[in-house]
């Protein structure tokens, strides 16, 4: 690729992105663009030659890039992009906030976004995904969001543009999104915090947190999404299926099915991608063979596979 336009943020070929994902696996993008501010990344898209693909990358909790790299440039919002704000019952937040901080600071204003504080990820991942925990879902509370489009313009977006499914979501192609705007409800914050504390202790004691993961690897079955709730059914989560067809704790190379939580995928220290994805395919087939279900993948598997 050649010919780049000149940008004011960073812009590095050949980036390897493993150390930028949670399961640290993965090869080269072919550029790596870190934008200074919005108008950076409006100008860089907008000079950007129509047939470079670009992929928008959050902080990299819900993604496996495959041992080959990817055929792309790669945009990943940092410190231009990671602002909170609070007005009322109105919480502004940069793509790249982090969720949890997010959660934090509204409950320090005594805003209810508490469901946000044990999602792994950034907010830009939140909508982009229509996360969700206990019951609530990115969409209950999104007001608004602002996109820059693949041809440089700021475009302002309402939830229903996004179409929110169960864990996911349309934006326009090679667009980034760039901040979004909840409305919740009040909450006491003394409240609010132990209710995050609460959730973070139970999430600690349920799931493999001190591994490396990525989160959930498949979508519960349809309808059966966890709320965590005491009368929550639990005859068709995607742990059950999985843990019925004998894969919880199964391997290949260095990716495991979590003896803790068996819908969590991990790299037990020197897994590639392709055993991570691998094992995950191997789960697939033995969940259809057992219950007839085929599991979906909620984390993100993008670029080539080693040649």
């Amino acid at each position: 690729m050649t010919d780049l336009p000149v940008v004011r943020g960073r812009l590095t070929e050949a980036r390897a992105l493993n150390d930028l994902t949670w399961l640290r696996v993965g090869g080269p993008a072919d550029y790596l663009f870190q934008p200074a501010d919005t108008e950076d990344l409006q100008a860089f898209l907008r000079a950007l030659p129509a047939d470079v693909p670009v992929f928008p990358m959050g902080v990299g909790s819900n993604l496996i890039v495959r041992d080959g790299g990817l055929r792309a440039v790669v945009i990943r919002l940092g410190r231009g992009f990671n602002g909170i704000s609070v007005d009322g019952n109105t919480v502004t937040a940069g793509a790249a906030a982090l969720d949890a901080h997010v959660a934090r600071k509204a409950a320090d204003a005594g805003v209810d976004l508490t469901f946000l504080r044990t999602i792994p990820g950034s907010i830009g991942g939140a909508v982009r995904m229509n996360a969700g925990c206990y019951g609530s879902y990115t969409a209950d509370v999104l007001q608004k969001a602002t996109i820059v489009t693949r041809q440089g313009e700021l475009v302002e977006l309402s939830p229903d543009d996004f179409n929110f499914r169960y864990r996911q979501s349309d934006l326009p192609e090679g667009a980034v999104l760039v901040s979004a705007t909840f409305q919740a409800p009040s909450g006491n914050p003394v409240e609010l915090h132990a209710r995050m504390e609460a959730q973070l202790k139970k999430r600690d004691e349920t799931q493999p947190t001190k591994d490396r993961s990525a989160g959930s690897t498949f979508r519960n079955p349809a309808g059966f999404s966890s709320t965590g709730r005491e009368d929550d059914v639990h005859d068709l989560k995607a742990w059950k299926v999985i843990d019925n067809a004998g894969m919880r704790g199964a391997t290949k190379g260095g990716a495991q099915m979590s003896p803790k939580h068996s819908n969590f995928l991990i790299n037990t220290g020197d897994a590639t991608a392709a055993d991570l994805e691998g094992l995950g395919e191997e789960v697939r087939k033995k969940v259809y063979e057992t219950s007839g279900i085929t599991l979906e993948w909620e984390i993100m598997r993008v670029g080539d596979p080693l040649k």
